[in-house]
């Protein structure tokens, strides 16, 4: 829900998949692209609607690609006009259902920022989102009571038949302290812990303004969303931030910041939070990206479990280069980047693919579309 760039778009560069290598600090120019990448264009700014924003991906239990986004008046965020839009693929991404308005309103409402949440158990798909009447973020009144016109408001839909349709429903007086301000989902998509004492938990990070600065915190569920509460505040100095479990139990947060990602670990299921450090590994300038465990079901302690996906925009100053990294071990160390789009782009989150490939849903060019990628991993040689 932050501020955004306007240069004009970059001249797409193509090259061949290298191996990896290091970088600089300055950003990925003449990093290696991915080879073999299929892309389809979602959604075009002015072809139904003037703006979209703030994409959303996930996979449901039949194999359905779920994309979720903001259909807006104006590159503004809430408060304004904006329509909560989901489109579906069922062949791998190769092709889209046509656009579904999942949520709107007459002016002045407003639903936006995305993010999405399979339950494996149950199947339920979960489309976290903002709700706002006369307040976004920054303005945000205090206080949780669900019908205060000034606070920005926590909801999410639900579909129980794979994404065709959509109910609606309100946890701000569940998730919410009183004494915070704002508090938006951090668009993407949540998790749902696999192994543990805290497995079938799903979890949804959000984003919280206390006394004028950023703070993480995870909602969370034990029951499969019937009752949903807060951890522990992390931060200041977090912004979009996601989560991923780890083999070892720890769950692991990584936010948004420059000219580093943030990241911070947790032993107890997202909780509690120990301290927050930046990982010099990972450049950013400030943009929301993602980050997936490859085989969330690969036994705790093989080979596969350790398996990282990451992507952003991998430069320090300029939202360009949306690129994927790997780790084969926690996220301890990162493969150079290889990368999806040499130019201008912004928001990007990650899927796995049934086979393996990797879906990739992100704002290419000037925030002129909405673009998915599937593209193969190439793993380093170390993850062997």
């Amino acid at each position: 829900m932050a501020s955004f760039p306007t240069n004009s778009v970059a001249t797409i560069l193509w090259l061949l998949l290298a191996g990896c290598s290091t970088q600089g600090s300055a950003g990925v120019r003449g990093a290696p692209a991915i080879a073999n990448t299929q892309r389809v264009d979602l959604d075009s700014s002015g072809v139904g609607y003037p703006v979209y924003r703030i994409p959303a991906l996930t996979v449901s239990n039949a194999g359905t690609l779920i994309a979720a986004y903001d259909g807006r008046p104006s590159m503004a965020d809430v408060p304004g006009n904006i329509a909560l839009l989901v489109r579906r693929s069922v062949d791998g991404g190769a092709t889209w259902l046509p656009r579904q308005v999942a949520r709107s309103g007459g002016p002045p409402l407003g639903y936006g920022d995305p993010s999405l949440l399979v339950d494996r158990t149950t199947g339920r798909i979960f489309l976290f989102h903002v709700a706002s009447v006369r307040q976004g973020f920054t303005g945000s009144a205090r206080g949780n009571r669900e019908d205060d016109l000034d606070v920005l408001q926590a909801d999410y839909s639900w579909s129980d038949d794979d994404g065709r349709t959509w109910q609606h429903r309100r946890i701000t007086s569940a998730i919410k302290d009183p004494s915070w301000g704002g508090m938006f989902a951090s668009s993407g998509q949540g998790i749902q812990l696999r192994h543990g004492p805290h497995a079938g938990r799903l979890i949804q990070q959000y984003v919280v303004r206390r006394n004028g600065a950023n703070y993480g915190v995870s909602a969370f569920s034990d029951d499969h969303g019937a009752t949903w509460r807060s951890g522990q505040l992390v931060g200041p100095g977090l912004d979009e931030n996601k989560t991923v479990e780890l083999d070892d139990g720890r769950v692991m947060l990584n936010s948004r910041a420059t000219p580093h990602r943030l990241i911070a670990f947790s032993a107890d299921g997202g909780e509690t939070w120990g301290e927050v450090r930046a990982d010099s590994q990972l450049i950013d300038p400030a943009n929301n990206g993602a980050i997936v465990r490859y085989d969330p079901d690969a036994r705790p302690g093989s080979t596969r479990a350790r398996w990282l996906v990451f992507s952003n925009t991998a430069h320090a100053a300029a939202r360009e280069h949306v690129a994927l990294r790997y780790s084969c071990d926690n996220g301890t160390s990162w493969s150079a980047p290889s990368t999806v789009e040499a130019g201008r782009s912004a928001y990007s989150t990650i899927v796995i693919l049934p086979g393996g490939d990797i879906g990739v849903l992100f704002e290419r060019g000037n925030y002129e579309f909405i673009t998915f990628a599937r593209v193969s991993p190439r793993w380093p040689g170390a993850c062997q």
